[in-house]
């Protein structure tokens, strides 16, 4: 008796066929794994009242971004890292220059929405000369003098300005509104945990791949 054993498809074809299944199963399940990341980062960010503008600074993306590798990886960052990464630690944050730091109030805001506000700006954008007030107990303040805040919470000028140059003020050197707080330094408390959720994605990597290859094998 003659035994004839052959294997269709050959050997080969069978390795390469599960190189080429592997490949796409650690592709798709690093992939996945990534954006799941994102959405838990963004989704801590906007749940520690930070916002989802600064949410949305979380990113990823996955590589290689065309085709498929047994060496895939995803990378998952902020665009503004010095800010999510102060939540994420807990940071003191002290004035580059001179004693205080400017925190605007919310009335400051109000004039300017976008951007960086500092106390230069807000001069600048609004025309109007802040006055430093120190106080014996509390924040000494930065206020706008000839101002009124409005019920909704808006400066206005008491100042009318005359069509020959002049200005006039029935309230001048009697209204004030503050502006921004000074202080020495603001200590950030930690409202972040972004290396927990990072545990649990690389967790959670292993099972996504295989997921993934046994699925790639029954399709």
């Amino acid at each position: 008796m003659k035994l004839d054993l052959k294997i269709v498809p050959d050997l080969a074809t069978l390795m390469a066929e599960e190189i080429e299944a592997a490949e796409r199963a650690v592709t798709t399940g690093v992939g996945e794994v990534g954006v799941r990341l994102k959405g838990n980062w963004r989704a801590q960010v906007v749940g520690a009242g930070l916002g989802p503008r600064l949410g949305n600074t979380i990113r990823s993306a996955r590589y290689p971004k065309q085709g498929s590798s047994i060496r895939a990886a995803s990378l998952v960052w902020s665009k503004a890292p010095v800010i999510v990464g102060a939540h994420d630690r807990g940071a003191t944050i002290r004035p580059r220059s001179g004693l205080w730091l400017a925190i605007p109030l919310p009335v400051a805001r109000e004039r300017i929405r976008r951007g960086p506000l500092t106390s230069a700006i807000w001069e600048r954008k609004t025309g109007t000369s802040l006055r430093m007030v120190r106080r014996r107990y509390g924040p000494s303040l930065l206020v706008a003098d000839n101002v009124r805040v409005t019920k909704s919470g808006r400066v206005r000028s008491n100042v009318t300005h005359r069509k020959d140059g002049t200005t006039y003020s029935r309230l001048a050197g009697r209204s004030s509104a503050p502006i921004f707080l000074l202080v020495p330094q603001v200590r950030l408390p930690k409202r972040l945990d972004l290396d927990r959720d990072a545990r649990v994605a690389e967790a959670a990597l292993p099972g996504a791949i295989v997921s993934n290859w046994v699925e790639g094998r029954l399709g």
